[in-house]
């Protein structure tokens, strides 16, 4: 709960209860029988009412979730729910005479409601595939939370901005909020999806992989031919050297037997 000096505000969660302060506390010496208590909602709804120390007044919306205490006059609303968004104004007059009052204080208090939104749920789809890049739609969605969020993403830790819509029936209903993208994943990223309201943060994380790994050859196809080719140049030579210096021997030897068989 926070206070400003000029203009009070109250934050509560759905279900919760809560108290809106009044301007107004009444002294010891004096009762509720001296006064009239209005506590009302956008200047034109009466929450409840008092006159004389009774009540005298209760809208339905807020029968058995309100009550007010008899001394300080703090408007209790149990539980909260999302309608009870929205500025109040505690109005006290002070009955001195018979007939003749005195506002003794007209000041607003504003109530910020907030409704948790689900935990952002992250799914990707490819849709294409290559060796280069794996293409895929990738939506982050979270829903029934107030009041209408901020959508907000990173991918390894860099800011991205999604495709955003959101969807509530009414301008004080639960929203539902959905981000989308494309994206050409060249390699594993860490994606992140954050929704933000009212100060609150709901965040998720998915690794997205990258899909098909193609092995691709070191060395270009026409370098592998001059390869090729040297290597084939290379034996042939060696080949014909060796050849060369085992042949002429192998002549010789054979004549050599040749005369001696001769000989003898």
């Amino acid at each position: 709960t926070g206070y400003g000096l000029e203009k009070k505000v109250v934050k509560s969660k759905v279900g919760e209860k809560v108290g809106l302060p009044c301007c107004h506390e009444i002294p010891s010496s004096e009762s509720l029988h001296n006064y009239r208590v209005y506590w009302q909602k956008n200047t034109t709804e009466v929450v409840l009412a008092y006159a004389e120390g009774k009540m005298i007044s209760k809208h339905e919306r807020y029968e058995n979730r309100t009550e007010m205490n008899t001394k300080n006059l703090t408007l209790w609303i149990y539980p909260v729910e999302i309608l009870d968004n929205g500025p109040y104004q505690c109005v006290v007059q002070h009955l001195r005479f018979s007939q003749n009052s005195v506002v003794v204080c007209d000041e607003p208090v504003t109530l910020f409601v907030t409704a948790d939104f689900s935990k952002p749920n992250i799914t990707a789809e490819v849709s294409a595939d290559s060796c280069e890049s794996t293409e895929m739609v990738v939506k982050c969605s979270s829903h029934g939370g107030f009041p209408k969020p901020k959508i907000s993403g990173a991918l390894n830790n860099a800011s991205m901005v999604w495709n955003a819509s959101w969807v509530s029936e009414s301008s004080l209903s639960p929203y539902n909020v959905t981000g989308q993208l494309r994206l050409n994943v060249t390699k594993d990223v860490s994606i992140t999806c954050s929704v933000e309201y009212n100060g609150f943060t709901k965040s998720t994380s998915l690794l997205l992989k990258k899909t098909n790994y193609c092995v691709v050859p070191t060395v270009p196809p026409s370098h592998n031919v001059i390869t090729a080719s040297s290597i084939i140049i290379i034996i042939f030579l060696l080949a014909i050297t060796l050849a060369a210096r085992y042949l002429p021997r192998h002549g010789k030897c054979s004549s050599f037997f040749k005369k001696r068989s001769l000989t003898a």
